[in-house]
């Protein structure tokens, strides 16, 4: 740590002390040393169920995403408690968004649009994506807006407590019990030790990727707790860099090393520039450290953002890792429990999900879930309906495996950043309607074909290559979730022609169809409607 030792005095205090906190971390999950507790009990009984109302409608245990449902649920009626183990208040790094995405907040009443004007805190134009000094591509209006999180979770917090809503903040979540008519949560209050209970309807885990009713949940749903794919982020936010109005949204400018292939994000914050650099690896414990990845971060920033490391004031520091599944989304494994969020796995393995899948799916888990209350639909058969498959985030495993190395293979230290260029290459010369929703996450089945098309026209033998890197056994896989993407377009369309018939259906019929047909929408990536602005 030669050079992250020498910059010390000019980063935030206790930096040291979080990246080895977040490598001990690191080196205990890859070691597979993380404990399984069972925070989920079920009481068979069910006269022992609590025989009076409950408490609330909805308990969420994890405030900083779960505010977000939280809020949607309050202010349409139902009784929702928020459990937060620390205070509820917003990171100061922004989180980046597209504009068309925060038409949510306007449409399920969560911001006024002067308070949604006031949350966003940077807009920049344009953003480049690069390679290894291929041909950059420049586009506009994609992740470009930067959202104050502590404005916004105060603005939300403040909508759930108008709106009735319970908000117990330094309350640690501890176990819940289940029954047939409820579920109890008990949770540590962490400024005296006290224990409370609260009675509920239905638990929403919103304590993301490391919750531990979720590992409980893997631990009965999976064979294995061991993540497919874990993306390792290091980062900062500082002062001194060059002045620029654009950003990065992925850009290499180094070959594979250590077998790792690394990736870089930046854009203009409120006070400094972020740059984030990153990669996509598995959970092998030969895979490098924190320290490892924060002294290549280091070394590479100055020729980056071409700046003198020692002219740097680093307001804030970011280390962290998002593992993702191959079997994804995590199915409730209990009655009265749904995984809502970074728990529930319902991301991309390109992307980190955290704040923008949370907002992406906001409308279809805030139907979902009120009319499940009102039809009394929560039972684990009932829930999982409202977190299905969705093939279009399935399909991009391939994109990831073919991003990373595996830890004993051996690659051409250029291949990845070529691979690249000819897919973006070919993604640019089809158009805008397939370039700008993949770049936003989104995989729809038509622009796919025809890039894969384009890309096998333009380079035959990288696909043999591709077959190589990524195996046999994978690539059957991959095209299972391929066929089923063609299949959920098919079927959306068919949806959209039968709405107006489920009105006639009873009501739990309709609640099912609405899910399902939900489930083709999202699967097929139809969420995603909006026209791409030109470059």
């Amino acid at each position: 740590m030669d050079i992250f030792t020498r910059l010390q005095p000019q980063m935030p205090s206790g930096s040291l002390q979080q990246l080895q906190s977040i490598d001990q971390f690191w080196l205990n999950y890859r070691q597979g040393k993380m404990a399984i507790a069972e925070v989920i009990q079920v009481n068979q009984n069910s006269e022992n169920g609590i025989a009076r109302e409950q408490d609330f409608d909805v308990i969420v245990c994890g405030g900083t995403l779960g505010i977000f449902i939280a809020s949607a649920l309050q202010i349409r009626g139902w009784r929702v408690l928020v459990l937060e183990q620390g205070k509820l208040r917003g990171r100061e790094q922004e989180w980046n968004i597209s504009r068309q995405e925060l038409a949510v907040f306007l449409e399920l009443g969560l911001l006024t649009e002067a308070e949604l004007e006031q949350a966003i805190a940077t807009v920049y134009n344009p953003a480049r994506v690069g390679f290894g000094g291929g041909a950059e591509l420049w586009v506009r209006d994609i992740l470009n807006i930067g959202i104050d999180p502590v404005y916004l979770l105060a603005a939300l917090k403040q909508k759930f407590l108008d709106a009735g809503g319970i908000l117990l903040e330094e309350h640690r979540f501890q176990n819940a019990q289940i029954s047939a008519k409820s579920v109890t949560v008990t949770c540590e209050n962490r400024t005296n030790g006290q224990s409370l209970m609260i009675s509920g309807r239905l638990l929403l885990d919103v304590m993301g990727h490391f919750s531990p009713i979720a590992r409980q949940g893997r631990s009965l749903t999976q064979s294995s707790l061991k993540p497919d794919g874990v993306c390792m982020v290091v980062g900062s936010c500082a002062k001194g860099m060059p002045d620029r109005d654009y950003g990065d949204l992925i850009y290499s400018f180094t070959p594979i090393q250590n077998q790792c292939q690394y990736f870089w994000e930046a854009f203009p914050a409120k006070d400094g520039r972020t740059t984030y650099m990153f990669t996509y690896v598995d959970a092998e414990p030969e895979r490098p450290s924190f320290a490892q990845l924060m002294e290549d971060y280091l070394t590479y920033l100055s020729p980056y953002q071409c700046v003198d490391l020692t002219q740097l004031e680093f307001v804030r520091l970011l280390f962290g890792f998002f593992p993702s599944y191959v079997r994804n989304p995590l199915r409730s494994a209990w009655d009265r429990v749904l995984h809502v969020g970074d728990s529930s796995g319902m991301q991309s393995p390109l992307s980190f999900g955290g704040f923008g899948a949370m907002v992406r799916h906001l409308p279809r888990l805030a139907d979902g879930i009120d009319a499940a209350l009102r039809g009394d639909w929560l039972t684990k058969g009932d829930l999982r309906s409202l977190q299905p498959y969705q093939p279009n985030l399935s399909v991009t495993w391939l994109f990831q495996k073919s991003m990373s190395v595996p830890i004993q293979q051996k690659l051409d230290r250029d291949r990845i950043n070529y691979l690249l260029n000819v897919t973006f290459a070919s993604m640019e010369k089809l158009g805008d309607h397939v370039l700008y929703p993949f770049l936003q996450d989104v995989v729809q089945f038509q622009p796919l074909a025809q890039t894969m098309i384009a890309m096998a026209i333009a380079d035959p033998v990288l696909v043999i290559k591709i077959i190589g890197q990524v195996g046999a056994l994978p690539l059957l896989d991959w095209f299972r979730h391929y066929l089923a993407l063609a299949g959920y377009s098919l079927l959306h369309r068919f949806g959209s022609q039968i709405q107006p018939a489920i009105g006639n259906l009873l009501p739990e019929q309709q609640h099912r169809w609405q899910c399902q047909m939900a489930a083709w929408k999202y699967g097929s990536g139809q969420d995603f409607q909006a026209s791409a602005p030109k470059t």
